[in-house]
């Protein structure tokens, strides 16, 4: 049966990724998001840091920004022991019930990036699939950077993985129509100055339309190399896909980045 569009009552006082996030369309729209490429991302960041020589249930792993869990229930599903950090308590829900559903054990937190207290300490952290940039302030940026640190036990890994902007530049696309189920929607995407923002406009059968939009700050490696070292990082090494592959400005779709707590 279709459904009923709702916006959220208090839109006007949230943050894009607040309104967003706690929505049920956001699954919805994003259903299609693959568990492969979830397993592949996880097998490259395991090889690169050498962690998948180590006994998984010997390691913790954080990861901010877990969403739905597809990445921290794939690290559990390997046997880390695993935490995931969220803003959305109904992503944070649907994480708990996929791994009750897989018999996975898997720890959630519901804190701001920001402040995410160290009352434990991980042998890796991750914050994966563009979930960095959210904040209206470079400086809060740089908070959860900070945060990653001071999360990690020492030569602990933190992977960040951003889009890379010049490649973005060169194969943004301004305009699409998709379906999402029984919804049709609309994004439409731009620059605007160092943030990439895409406006989304969702249709049900009824024809009832909500809105919403993504706003996130682009860096490049430069940026984001002084970020992580003004922290005390040290970048190991940066891949440009979920397979491993080398990063190269001009090609490379994404920018994972490897960094070590020395």
């Amino acid at each position: 049966m279709a459904k009923r569009l709702h916006a959220s009552k208090n839109e006007s006082s949230l943050n894009w990724f607040e309104e967003w996030f706690i929505h049920q369309l956001y699954l919805e729209l994003y259903s299609h998001r693959d568990n492969d490429e979830a397993a592949r991302c996880i097998h490259t960041i395991l090889s690169i840091s050498g962690l998948d020589l180590k006994k998984p249930a010997s390691l913790s792993v954080l990861d901010i920004a877990c969403g739905a869990g597809r990445h921290a229930l794939e690290l559990a599903r390997l046997g880390y022991i695993v935490t995931g950090n969220d803003l959305s308590p109904y992503l944070l829900e649907e994480a708990k019930n996929a791994a009750l559903k897989s018999c996975l054990p898997l720890k959630l937190s519901c804190c701001d990036m920001r402040v995410i207290a160290a009352n434990d300490l991980y042998d890796l952290v991750v914050q994966l699939f563009t979930s960095f940039g959210y904040f209206d302030l470079k400086e809060d940026d740089q908070l959860v950077i900070k945060n990653a640190y001071e999360l990690l036990k020492s030569d602990g890994w933190y992977v960040l993985d951003l889009l890379n902007p010049l490649h973005l530049a060169n194969n943004l696309v301004p305009f699409s129509r998709r379906s999402a189920g029984e919804l049709s929607v609309i994004e439409e995407r731009a620059f605007n100055g160092d943030r990439i923002i895409k406006n989304m406009s969702i249709t049900s059968p009824f024809g009832e339309t909500v809105t919403f939009n993504e706003s996130v700050r682009l860096y490049n490696e430069e940026e984001i190399r002084a970020m992580l070292q003004n922290e005390g990082f040290t970048v190991a090494s940066i891949v440009g896909n979920y397979l491993g592959e080398p990063f190269t400005s001009k090609d490379s779709p994404r920018m994972m980045i490897f960094s070590r707590k020395r």
